[in-house]
Formats: C-alpha cells, structure tokens, sequence
C-alpha cells in the first residue's frame, strides 16, 4: 500500500507538471503592442515570472523600457545601454557601417573596430535610430465615412486620405515625426509619434570571425557560438534633440538604458523581448500557407542557391571580392536558408492539416449561429489563391532575378525609372530622377564587379526562362543562347561600371533615352521591366486588394467565432513586445537541445583559416588561461542561450531582459526548425536564439581592452536580492 501511495504522488506530480508545462506554452507567442498590455498580457507575463508591471514596460508620462528601444538601420532593433547614448545591437545589423568603413588595408570587418575615445567614433551617413514617444488608437478616425456598400478600392482611396488628414493633425512636438499603421489586416490602427536620430557613430565591433563565428553553415542553427554584437552611439544637439551631424552634438541622454545583470539564465527564467518584428502572417488561410510553402519558396530558394554557390566561390578565391559582397551575401543567404527552415518546419508540425481542422470548427459554428457575411469566407479565399498563382510566381522570380540577385538587371531597373519618369514629367521628371539614381549608383558601383555579376546573370536569367509562366515570358528570352547573350550584354554595356554609366547618362533627355536604348543591358532589362509594369503588378495587385479584403474580414470573423483565443497582432515592423522563457527543446527523436552554450564549444568548431570557423588567437590565449573576469560561470564563459520568444526579422539586436528589466540578451536569431513562426507559432519547438550579455561584456573588456565602455554601463545582481 505504501508503495502505491508513492506511486500516485509520482504520478499526480507528473501529472501536474505536464499540465504547467502546458498552460505555459498556451500563453507563449505573440507580438503584443506595448500600449496595451494592462490586463491579459501583465497577468501572462507574471504567470511566467515577471515581476513589472504594463506601466513599467510601456509608459507616456514616466521612464520606461520603451525608452530604451529604438528601430536600428530601418531593419533592426537596438536599446540603450548607458546614460551617454551607447547603443548596442547586432554585428549583423551593423554590418553595413562596418563594411563601409573597411578597406583591404583597414579591415574593419575581418579586424573588428574599437574607439577608444568619444573622437575615434565614427559618422554614417543613412543610419538612424528612431525612439517610440507615444502611441495612439486612431481607428475611428481612420475609417470616418468609410461604408460597407462602397467598393474595396474607394474604402483604401479614403482610408489612405484619413490616414493622411490623422497623421497631419497629430500632436507633437517640431522636431518629432509621426505615422499610422494598420493592425488585425486593416481592421485597427494606432499612429506611433517618433523621434528619429541620424547622428550615429559606430564605437565598436568584433572581429567577424567571432560577431559573424559560424557565419551561414551555423546560420538558424543550434548549438550556436556567435558574438553577434556591435555597438553604436547616438549624437543629439545641445538640447538632446534630433540633429544632423556636426561635430558640435554631443552624446544623447536617453530618458531610460537598460541596466546589465551579471547573474545569467537558467532554464525557466523569465524572458521578455522588446524590438520592431517585421512581418508575420499567422492568420493566412490553409490555401494560402500551401501556396507558400508548395509553390513560392521552392522558386525563390532554387534561384538564390544558384546565385550564392557562385558568388560564394568569387568570394573565397578574393579578398577584395569578399569586403564587397559580403554585406549582400549574407542578406541573400540570410531568407534562402529561412524559408528552407520554414517549409521543413510547417510540414513537420502538420500546420497546413492544423488551419484545416481550425477552418472545419469555423465553418460549423459559422452555419450553426447562421452568420451570413463569412459564409463564403474560405471558398473565396480558394477562388482567389488559385488565381493569383501563377501571377505570384511570375513576380517572385521577377523580384529574385531581375530586381535582387542579378545586379545588372538591377541597374538597368533603376535606369528604366529615368525614362519613365521622363514619358510622365518631361525634362523636369528626368532631371530629379536622373539625380537621385546617380547618387545611389554611386553606393551600388561600390560594391560591384562585373566579373562576378556575369555568370550570375547567364545562371539566373535562363532559369527565369525556364520557369517562368509563359504568359508572362518576355519574347527576348525565347529560344535564346543565354551564355552568347551574356557574353554580348557584359562585353558592350556601359552600366557595368559606374565611370561608363555616368557617361551613359549625361547629356539631354533625349539624348540620354536615345542612349539608353541603344545599350544592350538595358533593352534587354527593359522588356523584363516593362512586363513587370504592364502585366505582373497590376494583376497582382488587383487580386491582393481582393484577398487582403477577405483576408480583413477573415481576421473580424475569427476574432468573433472564437472570442476565448488569444489572437496577438501580426508584426508589421512597428513595436511589439512578447514573452517567453529560457528553454530547450528536442527538434527530433533521440535529440535534445540544452539552452546554453559556452566559449568551449567555439573552440570545438575551430578551424584554422577558414572564413566561418576561424578563431582569433587572442581569444584562444584568452580561453586557455580562462581569463573570464566576471563574466564567466563556474569556470565556463557563456556564450549563446535559447528561449521560447517569438521572433523575426527586425527583432535582431532586441534587448532580452529579465523579471526585472534587466538585460541579459541580445536576440540574433531563431532556430531552424522555428522559422515557420511567421506562418503559424508552436512553443513546442520555436526557439529563439540570444548572444549571452556576459559574452558580449567579456569581449569589450577582456578581447577588446574598452574599459572606458565597460564605465559607462550600469550592473546589477538581481538573483543575489
């Protein structure tokens, strides 16, 4: 009997655990507006351990988080770290600056970069950081006067003029900005007042073999062990104001940094991620995450495979090739290797089967209340994806060669913009189009070899050719020599150099049209383009609208039938905080992922010269002698640890704090087989993947010798409370 007593303990205990280890998963994900966490979201947050309140988190008229969060680059996120406007995110997100001031002989980005006075910072043109003030809901004025009876066209024709008239109208301050943003497909949205500031001065960068350690063999992968940090100081005028550059700003005084906790994770912390996600899609119907996954990605993927494997080997035989292209590089490789995850990841958790089953439960209870307007909800949605197939497919491929990963047809579509803008505004259109795609030429050439480009271009366009939908197949690309077109195109165009392009566009109008039209890269880039304009986009876009309002009145109806499921925001850049835990997961039978790595397995990967796995000797001297200061733990230096938090694009260089709004993270990645979060989120196995602060700390101090850095930070022991 005693025996079995204790065997019920076990089991009840078992028991119980499971069903925690389930309520807690059931509140996990989602990117939730800051202004709106007070009641659901703060209750969630202190269920799974946090100790702030939605005031601490988010407040107009106090210090809060948000104050130390600000969207990075345009792309990225980053947060304050001390009273005197340092600004950390990732090295990937500061990978452009770096690059921009890296030559062969300064190689910033294969040396890594450290100021060590506020006079050794470095000025970037085009970078910003922009700071949250305020958000407000502005639905109803948005859609003052917009009826049912209207057509979809005219409620967007009115909806973008209210949008204009609310963002007008807004109350700021002069030197603040303000815009609107739609929310649940269109049916809310806030308008966020900003502060944008465009005096940010690089400070510091680890060498890329450790900010960059694992490059893309370990890219969406676990274990990780990358240092992917860079560090970053805003400049405001004398008044902590928004300003251009001068050498007269001085560094900004934020009205909140994140203090730094030295006392780690564990499994089941608390993790809070606060940044600026760029796009999810979790309410897509089953028809449209099908046509994703089945029809879309396996295109783009095959098209950015071929043009990697060959830019891939320009860049191992090449030095200089390699500073130039390794900014794109990693951009391009960057979603091909995302959306291989995130196929691998949908199939593997049945979520197209899953959205069928949550559609069957909708259409039943749809017919039993009798609810008429969302009757034909998801036969439309069948209609209408089935029809914007091809025409999706044929864009994509036009995006992935014409526009991304071939960079002539990419020139030649910027230069199609000056003869367009000509057919619509004469001289004057030419003039400021003519204008503006010289300066950014300039940037392009920079970074562009001819050599390279070459076989890319006969690769890609004959794929293009051979994938394409014909109805949307140019005739220049029929039954066509692509390796004797390319040899003619690369041989005779003045657009593979800047020199010859500058040459190409000056003179009149008319000269320059004339010109134009008699270059061999542009005539063909052009007929690409033209169809492009005539025939791809406008069906697009036609058919999207159409989806987009069904797709509107899909998010109402869900949010009606099922009033007791959580239902976050998608992301849509603006932003957003979400919630999770430090956790493992096993990503398949027989294996299971722990949640911390350490400096130990960088040197495990270690390879001697090659470009990914290379190690500084300093850092193994430092390894050897385990040199940690007090950054390390029980004798190991932390390095990368996981999370449960839902992540994506943006998100890079977010803060993880802790229950307290500590920082002890800097989010970087997401694991491979979670990268099917954009499309539907399962806390099973969506691990998000975070550089260790301590890791972060130990290179400025003990690799980098920045002290100074180190003073400026403020540091906390909240477990020893």
């Amino acid at each position: 009997m005693k025996y079995i007593k204790q065997y019920l303990v076990v089991i009840i205990a078992f028991i119980s655990l499971n069903i925690a280890a389930q309520n807690t998963r059931d509140i996990q994900g989602g990117m939730w507006i800051p202004s709106l966490l007070e009641g659901m979201n703060e209750q969630e947050m202190q269920q799974l351990g946090s100790k702030m309140t939605a005031e601490d988190i988010y407040s107009v008229n106090n210090s809060s988080l948000k104050d130390a969060i600000a969207h990075f680059a345009g792309g990225c996120t980053s947060e304050m770290i001390s009273p005197n406007g340092l600004l950390l995110s990732n090295h990937h997100c500061g990978y452009g600056a770096i690059q921009s001031h890296s030559t062969v002989e300064n190689d910033y980005l294969k040396d890594g970069f450290w100021a060590m006075s506020y006079e050794e910072e470095l000025p970037n043109e085009r970078l910003s950081a922009t700071f949250i003030k305020r958000i407000d809901d502005v639905t109803s004025e948005v859609f003052k006067g917009v009826t049912e009876t209207m057509d979809e066209a005219s409620k967007m024709k009115l909806i973008s003029q209210n949008i204009n008239k609310v963002t007008a109208a807004a109350s700021k301050e002069a030197w603040q900005k303000a815009n609107v943003k739609s929310f649940y497909k269109g049916n809310q949205y806030l308008l966020f007042v900003t502060e944008v500031f465009t005096d940010v001065r690089l400070v510091g960068a680890p060498p890329s073999a450790i900010g960059k350690f694992g490059a893309d063999t370990d890219n969406w992968m676990w274990p990780r062990h990358t240092g992917d940090f860079s560090l970053f100081r805003i400049y405001a005028d004398a008044d902590n104001r928004p300003a251009a550059y001068s050498k007269d700003n001085v560094p900004y005084k934020p009205n909140h940094y994140l203090p730094i906790s030295l006392d780690g994770v564990e499994e089941n912390d608390f993790t809070l991620v606060f940044g600026f996600p760029g796009r999810t899609n979790e309410y897509l119907p089953a028809v449209g995450v099908d046509q994703i996954v089945n029809v879309l990605n396996p295109a783009k993927i095959e098209v950015r495979e071929n043009a990697l494997k060959i830019v891939n080997n320009f860049m191992r035989k090449d030095p200089a090739i390699k500073i130039k292209y390794a900014s794109k590089y990693a951009s391009i490789a960057n979603y091909w290797k995302k959306w291989i995850g995130e196929s691998q990841g949908i199939h593997r958790t049945n979520a197209i089967e899953k959205k069928h089953e949550l559609e069957k439960e909708f259409t039943k209870i749809v017919e039993e209340k009798d609810l008429v307007g969302y009757k034909t909800l998801l036969s439309d949605f069948e209609t209408l994806y089935k029809e914007i197939e091809s025409v999706s497919l044929a864009r994509d491929y036009w995006i992935e060669v014409a526009y991304r990963n071939v960079e002539l047809l990419g020139i030649t579509f910027r230069t199609f913009q000056i003869e367009q803008a000509y057919l619509r505004g004469g001289e004057q259109g030419f003039e400021a189009a003519r204008k503006a795609i010289l300066n950014r030429l300039e940037g392009t050439y920079k970074n562009y070899s001819a050599e390279v480009d070459k076989p890319v271009f006969e690769k890609l366009v004959s794929l293009y050719a051979e994938k394409v939908p014909k109805n949307y197949l140019p005739t220049n690309m029929v039954d066509v020599d692509f390796t004797a077109l390319t040899n003619t195109i690369y041989a005779n165009s003045k657009l593979t150099s800047l020199e010859s392009a500058v040459e190409l566009l000056s003179g009149s109008a008319e000269e320059v049209i004339k010109k134009l039209n008699e270059d061999k890269a542009y005539t063909f880039g052009k007929e690409l383009h033209t169809i492009f304009y005539t025939k791809l986009e406008p069906k697009f876009q036609q058919l999207n609208l159409q989806i987009g309002a069904v797709q509107k009145k899909y998010m109402k109806a869900l949010m009606e039938v099922f009033p007791n499921k959580r239902f976050p925001p998608d992301a849509n850049s603006t932003l957003r905080v979400n919630y999770g835990m430090v956790q493992g997961y096993q990503p398949r039978d027989g294996v299971f992922y722990t949640t911390q790595t350490y400096l130990k397995g960088v040197l495990e990967k270690y390879k001697p010269g090659d470009y990914e796995f290379d190690v500084p000797q300093k850092l193994q001297d430092l390894y050897k002698t385990k040199n940690y200061g007090p950054y390390g733990e029980n004798g190991k230096m932390p390095v990368n640890y996981l999370s449960t938090n839902h992540m994506t694009g943006g998100n890079s260089g977010s803060p993880v704090v802790d229950a307290y709004g500590n920082l002890t993270g800097l989010a970087f990645d997401t694991t491979w087989e979670g990268t099917m979060s954009d499309l539907y989120f399962d806390a099973e196995i969506v691990r998000s993947i975070m550089v260790d602060i301590r890791y972060v700390l130990f290179i400025i101090d003990k690799y980098a010798g920045a002290q100074r850095l180190i003073d400026e930070m403020t540091f906390v022991h909240p477990k020893k409370k």
